[in-house]
């Protein structure tokens, strides 16, 4: 086994993706190097991993970066669970990517820190609901990513977001951009009670108990609806939200969003191909702080569309109408004359511009 010290000038700490380290007290450390984990390999490396102590193994991994770590893990069942309890005597641990890391299960998320603000999961294919219930132990949470998690339909995530063990959620950004599996269900939405409030308390687990939820990127979630949308996107104070890819959402998804979510800055509607001019006519007025828009490949968008948004939405800065044929070069232009302040419009093939000419 090969080992490196540090110089003694080295603080002990690493940042790896959004996860980082605190800084001891500095001193000469020893951890094994990245190519000790790589090197070697057959049954002499297993038959060595294997007969070194639990508590050894954890005290060695622990001196590791986030990213040998990783590596480690996988070098037998007994270096995985050492690997798990050198996480979790990470006491300063506040941010933690562990996306890609396509052999992870359920039984991982177990070992997090409790003290974690940013927990990135994106593409954890082996994921399901009932790994999210550890998410409800993570009271300091405020950045989630989801992105990719096949298997996750949404009942445990938000029974395990919504309650924090009777605390209020910090969450403030949470991406569930192409969870294929979410659904429309119960779980997800507020259970009505045939009141109209404007801020309606749910009853039970439900995504609407993230008050402080500011980004939320629900892209490509295809069995989503507008019935769903309508329940679930009650957020007075979200500024970031991406519904783009959504098959089903129309114009009264659009003005049920609008009316739930006032604040919105950014916005992102790509590909959603049933949009139409008559529905933005009446969401575009609920949107006066709108500054990022996106509405590329909306094949049903016209100029009136442009002239409604531009009339309503004061603050845009910047607008993606690419490839969008029912909108035309003449209308951007127009556009751009009522809204001086927009700095960039994107408008590759508008009008229904042939690609095989203009490539």
């Amino acid at each position: 086994m090969h080992f490196r010290r540090r110089p003694k000038s080295s603080a002990f700490a690493t940042e790896i993706g959004l996860t980082s380290f605190p800084s001891p007290a500095p001193k000469r450390r020893d951890y094994i190097s990245q190519k000790a984990l790589r090197s070697g390999g057959g049954g002499g490396r297993d038959a060595m991993a294997e007969s070194l102590p639990l508590e050894m193994l954890t005290y060695i991994l622990s001196f590791l970066p986030l990213s040998d770590q990783k590596e480690a893990s996988l070098v037998s069942w007994a270096w995985y669970r050492a690997a798990q309890n050198a996480l979790q005597e990470q006491p300063g641990l506040t941010s933690l990517d562990l996306s890609g890391c396509s052999e992870l299960t359920d039984g991982a998320l177990l070992a997090v820190s409790r003290g974690l603000r940013r927990l990135s999961l994106g593409k954890l294919q082996r994921l399901t609901d009932a790994g999210c219930t550890a998410l409800g132990g993570l009271q300091e949470l405020q950045s989630l990513d989801m992105a990719e998690c096949c298997l996750v339909r949404g009942r445990e995530l938000a029974q395990a977001l919504g309650c924090m063990h009777g605390a209020p959620s910090q969450l403030a950004s949470l991406s569930l951009a192409h969870c294929s599996s979410l659904k429309s269900r119960p779980e997800l939405e507020h259970q009505a009670s045939g009141t109209k409030d404007a801020c309606p308390e749910p009853q039970g687990p439900s995504l609407l108990m993230l008050r402080a939820l500011q980004e939320l990127d629900l892209t490509a979630c295809s069995k989503l609806t507008d019935a769903s949308l309508a329940k679930v996107l009650q957020f007075p104070q979200l500024r970031q939200l991406s519904l783009s890819l959504l098959p089903e959402l129309t114009d009264n998804g659009l003005v049920a969003v609008a009316r739930g979510c006032p604040s919105l800055e950014h916005l992102a509607l790509s590909h959603c191909s049933r949009l139409s001019d008559k529905g933005w006519a009446q969401a575009a007025s609920s949107w006066p702080r709108l500054q990022h828009l996106n509405l590329s490949s909306c094949s049903q968008l016209i100029e009136q569309t442009l002239d409604a948004i531009g009339q309503a939405c004061r603050q845009l800065r910047v607008l993606d109408v690419a490839t969008c044929p029912g909108i035309n070069m003449a209308a951007v232009r127009r556009f751009q004359a009522q809204l001086p302040q927009v700095s960039c419009v994107q408008s590759r093939f508008v009008g229904g511009a042939d690609l095989t000419l203009t490539l």
